[in-house]
């Protein structure tokens, strides 16, 4: 197919960039990368932080291994695939250091850890090593949008309700607390992460689940 009849906005890319947005999401449906939940939620601002990088590792890195995937011999594609994938968490984690310490401290190792997500590897042995430069770039993206909505959300109601804060802005009035109303300390563990997304999971598949019956 030539260029000039090529269509970036086409039924199929725009199915690869939003499919992980709902009936596809790498979270809630493939269950992949759900580690960060319980490290990087507690507030919005890691969460969204951490998301953009996991956006950038995961769509930069399908450019580049679907850019090399004829070249690659096959003995050695998990080794460069590694690679490739340590080499821009590097940058990234550089870039954060720079730009956003205070956040940057938060992540901590985690920032690190991205080497490691299994959504990252999966869409590049799935999707990278078989497809063309720029539809492996807008899976990259969709997938990681996907995990970052999820993420996101949950650090929303984690630092909501765990602090009564959002983006590190106190919403709840001074009023509630005057009545009686506190912070829900639990909502801020580790286990709790787990338990929103195990809700969201639910309630994405029950939607899913009456689509079907009403087909």
């Amino acid at each position: 197919m030539s260029l000039s009849n090529y269509n970036p906005f086409s039924l199929t890319n725009r199915k690869l960039l939003l499919g992980p947005l709902n009936l596809e999401n790498p979270i809630t449906v493939q269950v992949l990368g759900i580690c960060s939940a319980l490290a990087v939620t507690a507030q919005m601002k890691p969460a969204i932080v951490m998301s953009v990088s996991v956006i950038a590792v995961t769509a930069i890195s399908n450019f580049v291994i679907s850019l090399l995937r004829n070249t690659i011999p096959p003995r050695i594609r998990i080794i460069v695939e590694l690679v490739v994938i340590a080499t821009l968490v590097i940058l990234v984690d550089q870039i954060l250091k720079a730009y956003v310490y205070d956040v940057s401290k938060q992540l901590s190792v985690f920032v690190g850890l991205i080497i490691t997500n299994c959504i990252i590897m999966g869409r590049l042995e799935a999707f990278a090593l078989a497809n063309k430069p720029f539809p492996a770039l807008l899976d990259g993206i969709g997938n990681g949008l996907g995990y970052g909505m999820v993420l996101i959300t949950v650090s929303f109601f984690r630092e909501l309700l765990g602090s009564g804060s959002v983006l590190g802005y106190k919403v709840i009035p001074e009023a509630f607390y005057d009545f009686g109303y506190r912070d829900n300390g639990f909502m801020i563990l580790p286990p709790m992460a787990l338990i929103i997304v195990g809700v969201i999971i639910w309630i994405q598949r029950s939607y899913v689940k009456s689509l079907v019956e009403k087909d």
